[in-house]
């Protein structure tokens, strides 16, 4: 039992566990599964679900929850790809393109906090909210999908920085973010605030700012993702990333983040990510009918769920 209980505190423990079972799995079903070029190509599929997962942490660390990130991405990538081409598309509109990506992914995470944080209204049905008014925006700025971009931003990203693959240069910048605010007193303040909140404000913590600066960087992370699938299809789409909301929730609580906030981190997220890719891949390298591999994914990810949450609570 002694030992049930120190797990239930490492719940990525089983999801890194779960996540080897899958990639035996995988080698098993697909004989060139370890090949450069195939786990590249897994790793470019599941960065922006990655990435995601990441951002949401914060937010559910301190006891709140985002559901407006799918409709973030989808608005941060036709605001890109409407900057690059309104500016003529060479290197200097790519590059203004992508501040005003960014720019547009921390201010939709700003109104967020602002409206929760600073007006007390309820995380979920508010995020629910915002996530139909920046859907709205997204098909007024784009009402079509279909809008290209230069083709240096899609080779870039498909392509190398210094001999090093875009792509893995995007996780190493990201870890690196994370790894640098799990250093930082922000970070255990935020989990102050998720785990007992009026004993975090009676102790001084200013709970409005950390909050806020956690839907902002929910909604940074979501812009950087975006970016990344803007790489990844190399045009425009309003409707892009409906999926990743309630995907990076089930990827941060079976990493082992609490949905109550105050326990978890994003090492976890990042390997509940991971585990909800490789899941889709053996789907489909099992060969199981198209009609029948989204249910069969949900279950899994369900089970998989209450596992580690009955880990938790023993």
């Amino acid at each position: 039992m002694t030992g049930l209980n120190k797990l239930g505190g490492r719940t990525w423990v089983v999801t890194a566990a779960a996540l080897i079972v899958l990639l035996v799995i995988n080698a098993v079903l697909q004989p060139n599964f370890l090949e450069p070029s195939v786990v590249q190509s897994n790793l470019t599929t599941f960065l922006p679900l990655v990435l995601v997962a990441i951002g949401q942490t914060y937010v559910i660390l301190g006891g709140d929850i985002d559901l407006s990130v799918g409709a973030i991405v989808a608005l941060v990538n036709v605001v890109t790809v409407t900057v690059i081409a309104g500016l003529g598309g060479d290197g200097t509109a790519v590059v203004i393109g992508l501040v005003a990506g960014m720019g547009v992914g921390a201010t939709c995470g700003l109104v967020n906090g602002l409206i929760i944080a600073g007006l007390r209204f309820q995380p979920i049905v508010t995020t629910f909210a915002t996530s139909i008014v920046f859907s709205g925006l997204a098909l007024w700025v784009l009402p079509q999908a279909g809008m290209p971009v230069p083709e240096p931003y899609w080779r870039t990203y498909a392509g190398s920085i210094l001999g090093v693959p875009t792509v893995y240069v995007i996780y190493v910048v990201a870890f690196l973010i994370a790894a640098v605010l799990a250093t930082r007193p922000f970070a255990t303040r935020l989990k102050a605030v998720g785990g007992l909140r009026t004993a975090a404000f009676q102790t001084g913590l200013e709970l409005g700012r950390l909050r806020v600066s956690a839907f902002m960087l929910s909604g940074l992370f979501g812009a950087f993702a975006s970016l990344c699938l803007t790489g990844e299809t190399a045009s425009g789409d309003p409707l892009m990333g409906q999926t990743l909301a309630m995907s990076a929730i089930s990827a941060v609580v079976l990493g082992g983040t609490a949905l109550a906030g105050g326990v978890g981190g994003t090492l976890g997220s990042v390997l509940g990510a991971w585990v909800i890719g490789m899941i889709g891949s053996v789907i489909f390298f099992a060969g199981l009918p198209f009609e029948y591999q989204t249910l069969v994914q949900g279950l899994i990810i369900l089970a998989a769920l209450a596992g580690g949450v009955l880990v938790t609570r023993r």
